[in-house]
């Protein structure tokens, strides 16, 4: 397996296994590469790779994407994030690294020595926690949120880090151990490092505003679209290769390129580029934190290396649960940020190199630290799933069913609307822009909050309980529109309006087929599934776009419409017969007989529109 294409081939057959299984497990893809790096682990000697060198290149994926994490951040959300960012993200890095130093000076360790592990095990992966929130749909959690927020200042506090590390230097050094090359400017005073520190990140910043977006219009006008990802690699590869020659984390100065140029028209497209390589060498970097687990030392120190990571887990987490406490989070949200974050973080890797090099640490020390980071972050999936499997379902479950009492109804209308998210105002502006009286019920207190600023009048309460619904004036109302996404609530309502006043009209919202069929059977009387009509419209626009004509368009998207309908209509009677869709043959042959017979009518329309046989215009 010498040679690079032999190593190529190992690495890509170890993921092409493990990440598949790993995620059918429910593990994720991030534990898929980290076992499969772990498996690798014996074997990378043999066939030539170093696994701390291949690291360095790996970490490139952690640079790329917080390029792209910049591009989706301008400097006005940024200043928008930072309560959050200085709140959230400060308290946790200062209160972590303060207890980390003094549990190290309790158990001996010198007192320079223990400020840097205290500001190198503060930090968290943000290549983990991203990577695992985003597949896992987390990220706009209120957990996701403040996870991202946590991440975004540890990313930042690099650069102060690494400018004080240099100053917690043990004098004469660990003269017993090799001697480490600094970086370009490591020879210099430090007053002069730090003014080529400060203007290398100036010139990142004003290259990013005013040089690159030129030359990324220059290239754009080729229409060369590998000129242009070419031009993509080119900015990250330059900024990453200088903040290295100033000591700096590439991650950062790529993360301040992003920033700067998150406003730009080339944003999406910049995005799109990178994204590619960004998923494949964040896939490498974590094999390689997998295969970087040296055993032998693990085995000669396991209850050590292990207590370090178990007890710079635990710290973690109550430090993350008691700021996010302070900050009102809800406990689930809480729960995710306190676990999702438990871990150190790659920069770690980064920083004990740099510390090590600097005669802070010792070799000794920054192996076992190692080796620690290594073990929290193998753990990080695990922690991922607990939250997701065990204390979720714990806290949804018991979460308190209102938040406050219900309001007083004052007030009753020839309609009644259950719910006003997105679906519910629409058809609440359009019944009272007509000039009927709507009573409007919901049961999200800080969406009734917001909507009354724009003047929408609305009451706090569960819609599914009856006396609500009485109080509403359900014996007036002519119609009743359900808009809730939960569907067994829904089918409350319209079980409890059908028996008392079966003469109104109940129309309901479904969220797909099978919720468009429990409420059917319910006895809603008209069922709109949200989607449909939204969707209808893209598709005549697209056919249009194909060149179809306008009234062409119209009258098959009349005619999908129509067949949809009906063999909603077919489909209804065999679902009644076995719900369970997947295991119902009847319903999955009707459903394919149908949509092969809607091709065939489509099909035939558009050639008869074609040859001018047109029967609209024939009649």
């Amino acid at each position: 397996m010498d040679g690079f294409l032999g190593q190529a081939l190992v690495f890509l057959i170890a993921g092409v296994i493990a990440v598949p299984i790993a995620n059918r497990l429910g593990l994720g893809s991030v534990l898929g590469y980290l076992l499969a790096g772990i498996a690798l682990s014996p074997i990378l000697p043999a066939i030539g790779i170093d696994a701390e060198t291949l690291l360095h290149f790996a970490e490139f994926g952690v640079v790329m994407m917080l390029f792209i994490i910049g591009l989706e951040l301008s400097p006005k959300l940024l200043w928008q994030m930072r309560t959050r960012l200085l709140g959230l993200g400060g308290a946790q890095v200062i209160v972590t690294a303060a207890l980390i130093a003094l549990a190290c000076l309790a158990l001996g360790l010198e007192w320079r020595a223990s400020i840097a592990v205290g500001l190198i095990l503060s930090l968290s992966s943000t290549a983990i926690v991203l990577k695992t929130l985003e597949e896992k749909s987390l990220m706009k959690t209120e957990g996701g949120r403040a996870s991202f927020a946590i991440l975004l200042f540890q990313d930042v506090s690099v650069i102060p880090i690494l400018a004080l590390l240099p100053l917690l230097m043990v004098p004469g050094g660990f003269a017993s151990e090799e001697v480490h090359s600094g970086t370009a400017i490591s020879h210099l005073a430090g007053w002069m490092q730090g003014g080529i520190i400060i203007g290398a990140v100036a010139a990142v910043i004003l290259a990013g505003r005013y040089a690159v977006r030129p030359l990324l219009r220059v290239i754009a006008n080729t229409r060369l679209r590998e000129m242009f990802t070419a031009s993509a690699l080119l900015i990250v590869i330059a900024i990453s290769w200088l903040m290295s020659m100033v000591g700096l984390s590439p991650a950062l100065g790529a993360f301040l390129a992003g920033v700067v140029l998150a406003d730009s028209e080339f944003r999406h497209e910049l995005e799109s580029d990178i994204d590619p390589f960004k998923g494949l060498l964040l896939g490498l970097f974590f094999i390689t934190v997998g295969a970087g687990v040296d055993f032998r030392v693990l085995a000669s120190e396991p209850a050590v290396i292990a207590g370090i990571a178990a007890g710079l887990i635990a710290l973690k987490i109550a430090v993350i649960f008691a700021i996010a406490l302070a900050f009102k989070l809800p406990p689930t949200d809480r729960w995710l940020a306190a676990l999702g974050l438990a871990q150190a973080g790659e920069f770690g890797f980064v920083l004990l190199a740099f510390a090590t090099g600097n005669d802070v640490l010792s070799e000794v020390l920054a192996t076992r630290l190692t080796l620690a980071i290594t073990l929290s972050m193998l753990v990080t999936p695990l922690l991922f799933i607990a939250w997701q499997r065990f204390l979720r379902p714990r806290f949804q479950q018991h979460a308190p069913v209102e938040q406050r009492e219900a309001d007083t109804i004052d007030e009753e209308g020839v309609a009644i609307i259950a719910g006003l998210g997105r679906f519910g105002q629409i058809v609440q502006r359009m019944l009272t822009a007509s000039g009927f009286s709507t009573v409007v019920l919901d049961h999200s207190a800080p969406q009734i909050e917001l909507l009354k600023t724009f003047g929408v009048k609305a009451y706090y309460g569960d819609a599914s309980r009856p006396e609500l619904l009485h109080a509403a004036g359900l014996g007036k109302a002519k119609v009743v529109v359900v808009t809730l996404a939960d569907v067994d609530k829904s089918i409350a309502i319209i079980d409890h309006v059908k028996k008392l006043h079966p003469e109104t009209v109940v129309i309901a919202r479904a969220t797909d087929r099978v919720s468009n069929y429990r409420l059917c059977e319910a006895g809603a009387d008209v069922v709109i599934r949200e989607t449909f009509f939204s969707s209808l419209e893209a598709a005549g626009h697209a056919l249009e776009a194909l060149g179809i004509s306008s009234d062409q368009a119209e009258r098959m998207k009349a005619r999908f419409r129509e067949h949809d309908e009906a063999g909603l209509a077919d489909l209804f009677e065999h679902w009644k017969d076995n719900p369970d869709v997947f295991r119902n043959q009847n319903y999955i042959s009707r459903a394919r007989s149908l949509t092969q017979t809607l091709g065939e009518v489509l099909s035939k329309d558009r050639l008869d529109h074609e040859r001018g046989d047109d029967p609209v215009r024939r009649d």
